[in-house]
């Protein structure tokens, strides 16, 4: 395309780029749809004029210069200019709503859902017309509804078209479940199937149910069941995708805040697995959850003779230290400081020293860490300073007097 001119009114103001869907605003400007679009969810004004918008104004098409833009390409094709190709209407609450209607209708359910999930798919607008439109309730009821038939027509595009609306809004959806054990239940059921080999179905089942899981009453999550944990624990040790893994890692990380679940947690053997899920150095965020799971767990003495039990656990936590993230850091030294407290051996305390844990501490220290951590740091290494003296970290921070302050 080099040696074109392209006319300056084919250049979107934004991007700087020819326009594939010229859109005016209010203010007589036009823009390209996906440049605008993404400027009018941080801002209110007109980029160009600086003046406000209306709040909800409509984007309108400019036909014209789209024609004009798609002539222009036309003719310089031999010059490598591709067609804009024509874009799609926007979708509107009108045709949200026809398919809502056609739920109804039991021969036009699945056709109605597969367009669903097709647009939902698409993009946020999509998303959020679908939410706007009233979309979350009769889709829920869709599912609720199928429980019988987990592999029917229809329940996995409902599923996939739920995932997708949540990641736009939970509102609704808060008022739905949040007293639900049913749907619990239905979405348990579907990950435990064990003729169920379908991984984008059973992702999505786990998706939502980390939602539900973080919206629910404490009276529901207080009712969770060893069952219900084993199933959690299984996703996180198949691994079936990456999504999957950590919406089970949420999933175990908002269930552990209540004590009656912790239990059950260990009882699921979900300390081993959330070791050994570490031992592949995950993502950061997945290791912030292990961590953060790890640490509610340990608080228990169960937990800890579970942690303990793992030959790898402290040299684990140790290693991760100063490594990864502050909020790691802060979930590492109270797994230790729980470990130190009440289940100090002089085989443990010996194992710290071996594999490090007490010069990760000591770096703690000199780290530009928060004051915070940096003291829980120092209540950990002032429990047995005097077992460990013969550490040359722990001689130094001595004779500097930086455990002693």
């Amino acid at each position: 395309m080099e040696g074109v001119d392209v006319p300056s009114y084919f250049i979107c103001p934004i991007s700087l780029e020819i326009m594939k869907d010229p859109v005016t605003v209010a203010t007589g400007i036009t823009y390209d749809r996906e440049s605008i679009e993404q400027w009018l969810s941080s801002s209110s004004d007109c980029p160009v004029t600086k003046l406000e918008l209306p709040k909800g104004a409509d984007l309108t098409p400019n036909h014209t210069l789209r024609r004009l833009i798609q002539a222009w390409c036309t003719i310089n094709a031999s010059n490598g200019v591709d067609r804009i190709p024509t874009p799609k209407s926007p979708l509107n609450k009108i045709h949200v709503l026809k398919l809502i209607q056609e739920l109804s209708i039991p021969r036009l359910q699945l056709k109605s859902l597969m367009k669903l999930a097709g647009l939902a798919s698409e993009s946020d607008k999509n998303r959020n017309c679908m939410v706007e439109s009233g979309l979350t309730k009769p889709i829920v009821a869709f599912i609720l509804k199928s429980c019988a038939k987990i592999n029917g027509d229809g329940f996995e595009e409902a599923l996939g078209v739920l995932h997708q609306i949540l990641k736009v809004s939970t509102d609704e959806f808060k008022v739905l479940v949040m007293e639900n054990q049913e749907f619990i239940d239905l979405l348990t059921r579907v990950l435990r199937a064990k003729d169920n080999n379908n991984e984008i179905m059973r992702t999505h089942a786990v998706s939502i149910l980390k939602a539900t899981i973080e919206v629910s009453s404490v009276g529901v999550l207080q009712k969770l069941n060893l069952d219900f944990f084993k199933t959690i624990v299984k996703i996180v040790k198949e691994s079936i995708s990456h999504q999957a893994t950590k919406s089970a890692l949420h999933i175990l990380f908002e269930s552990c805040q209540l004590s009656q679940n912790k239990l059950k947690i260990i009882e699921a053997d979900a300390v081993l697995e959330l070791i050994e899920l570490e031992l592949t150095t995950p993502e950061k965020r997945i290791t912030e959850l292990i961590f953060g799971i790890l640490d509610g767990l340990c608080s228990c003495a169960d937990g800890r003779a579970k942690f303990l039990e793992h030959a790898g656990g402290i040299a684990l936590i140790s290693k991760r230290m100063i490594r990864v993230s502050s909020v790691v850091d802060d979930f590492a030294i109270k797994i230790l400081a729980s470990i130190c407290k009440f289940s100090a051996t002089n085989e443990v305390l010996q194992e710290m020293l071996n594999v490090g844990g007490i010069s990760k501490l000591c770096m703690v220290l000199q780290a530009d860490n928060a004051i915070e951590v940096k003291n829980k740091a120092r209540l950990v290494l002032r429990l047995h300073s005097s077992f460990w003296n013969s550490s040359p970290c722990i001689h130094l921070y001595l004779l500097t007097r930086q455990i002693a302050k």
